[in-house]
């Protein structure tokens, strides 16, 4: 019997069972206590032995049990008794350290159900090696605090909070609600918080009254995604407002076909185009409805400053019909409520809509995995191996040492089309971390800028979270 067929130097393998699963490995451990662990004395008298079985990694995909011979001794001076530590076993669970770990690395990127299966454990084990798996990443991984911040939802089971790095594109905490006292802790407790100068939000007051009295520095604007969706909405409640004058048939066509309303106009296609005269031929009022929404857009669209957003909203207000006032009336509302916020964005053009298409897979992912937990989604999101990216700044110039080897530059086999290119920039571009273990991936002064959006939406449409 090979001894390093478990490649574990500390245990020696007496034998070896298998069948079509399984791997039973009989192993020991390949030097004694030479001391006790209480007194440290060396005199230790044998007291028995009992048989332990130990989980392994899988190998050749079958699952491995080490069932070690532990020792019991007695000590000759304290009179205690204790059984031989076991060397890469994990002290809480009868695990090999290694397959804790990998355990761990494997929960972040699969479901529960799976790991157990082929470990061979029960799930709730997995979900518990997972949970401190977790709060070891959480202590270990920092993610830079972004100069320009997002703070967004989604809706798993109930409304959470996402805070989004907006310049960066990375996602870097998610919060398991999105109340007023959550958010407040959250940044009353983030460190250089004092240098965040911009917050895209939408129009959640709990949102601004967090912001407000955590980041007084900081501009409020209101995201332009969230403002213009509003005048979809708008245009739905126009379109459903008349749906009991229709017959059955055209009923279901519109619902079909709400899509060309909906739809930018300048997106359209030549077929989508006529589909929208059609209906706007036989129902004016949608088509009033639909240049509103048109319109509104128009007013993020053409307006430049300020000045010119005022004026475009306070003409595109007065041009709603008063049979239509009801159905746009909320976003009126939204902008006479929110306006020092809204308009900071012609100032400021900071948007946060990026997260939405993200939220739609998380969505997915969350159905793939029959329903994660919180913890467990989030996780997925901000610790998942290769998804995290990094800014690298450049070290500062150091004179070379004479102790270092010279390296000759031959200027002559230089040309300008082989040359490297230059930058007077201070920092690069943010970097994809290799798909290795998450502590070891960074260069060193590396910032963390948090979970790549990008980087995500490819990892779940390919199905690696």
């Amino acid at each position: 019997m090979p001894v390093n067929i478990l490649n574990l130097p500390a245990y020696t393998v007496a034998s070896l069972f298998e069948n079509a699963h399984d791997y039973h490995i009989k192993a020991s451990t390949a030097q004694s206590p030479d001391s006790c662990i209480h007194c440290n004395h060396a005199k230790l008298d044998g007291f028995g032995r009992r048989e332990q079985m130990i989980k392994d990694l899988p190998m050749h995909g079958k699952r491995v049990g080490l069932y070690v011979e532990t020792r019991r001794f007695r000590c000759k001076s304290c009179g205690v008794t204790f059984y031989e530590p076991l060397p890469d076993v994990d002290d809480k669970r009868l695990m090999t350290d290694r397959l804790v770990r990998w355990i761990g690395e494997q929960a972040v990127k699969r479901t529960f159900t799976s790991i157990a299966e082929e470990v061979g454990v029960t799930e709730g084990t997995v979900r518990q090696i997972f949970k401190d798996y977790v709060a070891d990443l959480a202590a270990k991984v920092k993610f830079e605090t972004p100069n320009w911040m997002g703070i967004d939802e989604i809706f798993l089971i109930k409304p959470r909070g996402v805070i989004a790095n907006v310049a960066d594109n990375t996602i870097v905490e998610l919060l398991p609600n999105r109340s007023k006292e959550t958010i407040i802790h959250y940044l009353r407790h983030l460190a250089g918080k004092e240098n965040i100068q911009y917050v895209a939000m939408d129009m959640w007051v709990p949102y601004r009254e967090a912001v407000l009295e955590e980041l007084p520095q900081a501009t409020i604007v209101i995201d332009k995604f969230h403002v213009v969706r509003m005048a979809n909405e708008a245009l739905e409640k126009v379109r459903k407002s008349f749906r009991r004058q229709l017959a059955a048939n055209e009923r279901r066509g519109l619902m079909h076909d709400r899509y060309v309303l909906l739809k930018r106009e300048h997106d359209l296609g030549d077929e989508e185009k006529a589909l929208l005269a059609k209906w706007i031929e036989k129902h004016p009022a949608l088509g009033a409805a639909h240049r509103l929404k048109e319109d509104f857009y128009g007013v993020y669209e053409k307006s430049s400053s300020v000045p010119q957003a005022v004026e475009r909203f306070e003409q595109w207000k007065r041009s709603i019909p008063l049979e239509m006032e009801d159905a746009f009336h909320d976003l009126v509302r939204a902008w006479t409520n929110w306006h020092p916020w809204i308009l900071n964005y012609f100032i400021h053009p900071v948007t946060n809509a990026y997260t939405e298409s993200l939220n739609n897979l998380i969505r997915v992912m969350n159905r793939l995995g029959r329903g994660y937990s919180f913890e467990a989604l989030r996780a997925k999101i901000l610790y998942s191996h290769g998804a995290h990216a990094y800014r690298i700044a450049r070290p500062k110039f150091q004179r070379r040492r004479d102790s270092e080897e010279n390296t000759e530059i031959l200027f002559s086999m230089a040309s300008p089309r082989n040359a490297p290119e230059y930058s007077s920039s201070t920092e690069m571009e943010p970097v994809r971390s290799p798909a290795s273990h998450l502590f070891e991936d960074a260069e060193p002064g590396a910032k963390n800028l948090g979970a790549s959006m990008d980087l995500l939406i490819e990892m779940i449409q390919a199905g690696e979270i």
